[in-house]
């Protein structure tokens, strides 16, 4: 068996294993939060049913591209990447708990879920400059906006 050659991109092993860490605590969260969303599409019910189903949808699918584009980043700079519901529990901050039955409390969780995953991911950002590592710092930059318009859209569905 031959083991994967290690990447060559200017980043050195140490700066890759830091921003590896980091992005698999983005990783379990994104996931941790994908779940949860996507359960929250199965069990929503209530007078705003058809809106929250399909937006709950959405925000799902969107979650879980944005896994597998974190995974396969942690991959293109020469780290394995998490990839059981264990590890993900070790290293998600996002709480993977009971799920509400209220519509309205879905919609806050769900909200609280995405500004969590914008407060950890921010560091990451700074982490992936200094490292030089452009790629990382510029989709942990998305990401983050990707979670801050869902966080608006969320709080505002639930105002």
């Amino acid at each position: 068996m031959t083991s994967e050659a290690k990447p060559k991109i200017g980043i050195t092993e140490a700066d890759r294993a830091k921003l590896a860490d980091g992005l698999s605590g983005l990783l379990a969260d994104t996931y941790t939060l994908y779940v949860m969303t996507q359960g929250y599409h199965w069990n929503v019910t209530g007078p705003h049913f058809h809106s929250l189903h399909q937006m709950f949808e959405e925000q799902y699918i969107q979650l879980r591209e944005a896994a597998d584009m974190i995974a396969e980043r942690i991959r293109t700079i020469g780290m394995p990447a998490p990839g059981s519901f264990a590890e993900f529990l070790k290293l998600g901050t996002v709480e993977d708990n009971q799920q509400p039955t209220d519509a309205m409390a879905m919609v806050k969780s769900a909200a609280t879920g995405h500004e969590t995953i914008v407060r950890l991911a921010r560091p990451l950002v700074d982490l992936a400059e200094e490292a030089g590592d452009v790629a990382t710092a510029d989709m942990v930059t998305e990401r983050i906006r990707e979670h801050e318009q869902v966080a608006w859209m969320l709080r505002a569905t639930a105002a």
